[in-house]
């Protein structure tokens, strides 16, 4: 008698999760438009006051975050592209398998790749991230940042939440309808 259990090979994918896709892609073109205007739009370094604790202040990150080996001499480029290409399709294949039931460890990594993606963008097509994002606080300043790193770090922040609080749930229920 067959199994009526559906595989579930490396290359299992639901459609379902092509919802998730969509807002990696809406994260991917938010991130590059806002950088478009900051990039026509700003003079480079020079800070446009927003909010008493923001400003627009368009500025071309050639490391990592918060600008982390920026001055290692151009090798840098080339291997956090090559990581941001390896992790996103990574995290392509892990958004397509998700369960339906599971909805916040999806918006994170969909959030997290879509992010990912922007940067990548800008790695490959200038060598280097723009940023233009400035908050402060009397002398001190945040590192600049984009909406790119925004949808990381919230993604992140989910992924935490999921992993520390809602996993162990998933889990008992798993058990639960086992038992």
């Amino acid at each position: 008698m067959p199994n009526p259990q559906p595989k579930k090979g490396l290359f299992q994918f639901y459609l379902h999760n092509l919802v998730w896709v969509g807002l990696s892609i809406v994260a991917i073109i938010l991130d590059q438009w806002t950088k478009w205007i900051a990039s026509t739009s700003l003079n480079y370094a020079d800070p446009v006051p927003v909010l008493p604790f923001l400003n627009w202040t368009l500025l071309h990150n050639y490391g990592a975050a918060f600008s982390f080996l920026s001055d290692a001499g151009g090798w840098q480029r080339y291997f956090f592209t090559s990581l941001a290409g390896l992790v996103s399709v990574i995290f392509v294949f892990w958004l397509m398998r998700m369960p339906k039931n599971v909805k916040v460890l999806p918006l994170a990594v969909a959030l997290i790749l879509g992010g990912a993606i922007g940067n990548l963008i800008d790695r490959v097509s200038l060598g280097y991230v723009v940023d233009f994002i400035h908050v402060f606080y009397n002398n001190s300043h945040f590192p600049a940042f984009n909406i790119a790193d925004s949808a990381i770090t919230l993604g992140t922040i989910l992924l935490l939440i999921d992993t520390f609080f809602l996993e162990k749930r998933r889990i008992q229920a798993a058990e639960k309808q086992h038992d």
